[in-house]
């Protein structure tokens, strides 16, 4: 999966995702929102054929990027914990 910024405004910022995989996204969102810091983060598809999906995340602490970091930590944590 490829991440690039598409905008950064105040305490808002917007990601492209390239050849995502929900399976990250969803733990990805549902810890953001978690996130006592964070006001939103949502998942927007415009057009699924000829634009990137993204995610925005806003928050009301802190910027955008530490809560993100924080998130991918914790997601990676969990998965790295999951045995057979």
């Amino acid at each position: 999966m490829q991440i690039y910024v598409v905008s950064r405004e105040g305490k808002t910022l917007r990601l492209g995702l390239k050849n995502h995989s929900t399976t990250i996204i969803e733990p990805l969102i549902q810890e953001l929102n978690q996130n006592e810091d964070v006001e939103y983060c949502r998942y927007i598809v415009n057009h699924p054929d000829l634009d990137d999906p993204y995610l925005e995340v806003r928050v009301r602490n802190g910027t955008p990027e530490e809560a993100l970091k924080k998130a991918s930590a914790a997601v990676g944590e969990y998965f790295s914990s999951i045995s057979e």
